[in-house]
């Protein structure tokens, strides 16, 4: 945890207040799960309500980004006119598109069809096909408030066996969200997630996950989904990170495209399904503020 504040002091959140009357006794809990040996979340990612409200102000853009890409998207459109249409929408809603330049990847969003887990590049030359299964990942800055979610997208008429592993990956974020709960645990959820998968004969990919969100990009924690209940960072009030499970129809297994260095593939060759929101825990449960 941080520095010690005086009782008497400012609160860190920002709120005016004095510390013993906001603050304080939030810190001495987190302290005593310390104690206990629990991961417990540094205060430089729990976020005030006035990031809260800048986070929230930047999701509202990434959801009308993502609805408007569900409003046109087509068979026979390319996944370079998905990523004109992020960077247009985004940017005349005063926004920067996150994916753009991170780390090198060149694009604005990232567009992932059937074998392909995440990460996928856009281009001219990938069109889109009777059939396919295709996620679109959009995450937006606004401000310098981050907010970051993807939609699954049916293509036209997809096969019963696609249409059924993007229902039961959609499925699974919705479990792992009722397990999101203020002084649970990650590990929790990642076992929500986890048990609805393989309880539908599915698997989920080990080596990517979620992450905390919001002032950057990516924060901590890590979070995973073959996660055991009970485990992982404590859960608390103003933490925001993301669920979004990558669901394999055949073996976990994964690669990356030795060309691009970016695009991830089920080994098996068998299609993935990725949903992803971005949750709020509060007071009571969780918050939903990208989707």
């Amino acid at each position: 945890m941080a520095e010690k504040i005086g009782r008497n002091d400012p609160c860190w959140c920002g709120s005016g207040r004095k510390y013993k009357a906001c603050h304080q006794s939030f810190d001495e809990k987190i302290e005593r799960f310390k104690d206990q040996g629990c991961i417990v979340p540094p205060r430089n990612i729990i976020k005030t309500p006035e990031d809260i409200a800048g986070i929230k102000e930047s999701a509202k853009i990434n959801v009308a980004v993502l609805d408007y890409v569900g409003e046109n998207i087509r068979p026979g459109m390319s996944t370079e006119e998905i990523d004109r249409m992020v960077y247009e929408k985004t940017t005349e809603m005063g926004g920067i598109p996150a994916p753009l330049n991170y780390q090198g990847f060149p694009k604005s969003v990232c567009t992932s069809i059937n074998d392909e887990v995440c990460h996928g590049i856009p281009a001219a030359d990938i069109i889109l096909q009777e059939g396919d299964i295709v996620n679109v990942d959009v995450s937006t800055i606004l401000n310098g408030y981050f907010s970051d979610s993807s939609r699954m997208y049916m293509i036209g008429t997809v096969s019963e066996e696609k249409r059924r592993l993007v229902e039961v990956t959609k499925e699974c974020v919705q479990k792992g969200l009722e397990a999101v709960k203020p002084w649970g645990f990650l590990g929790d959820m990642g076992q929500a997630v986890h048990d609805h998968a393989f309880a539908n004969g599915y698997t989920i990919v080990r080596e990517i996950g979620g992450h905390g969100i919001g002032k950057e990009f990516h924060e901590e924690p890590w979070v995973g989904y073959n996660s055991v209940a009970g485990t992982e960072m404590l859960l608390v009030p103003g933490m925001v990170f993301t669920i979004e499970p990558m669901v394999n129809m055949g073996k976990p297994e994964i690669y990356i495209d030795d060309v691009n260095d970016w695009t991830v593939y089920t080994q098996d060759g068998l299609p993935s399904a990725q949903w992803e929101i971005q949750v709020l825990v509060t007071e009571d449960g969780a918050e939903v503020i990208s989707w």
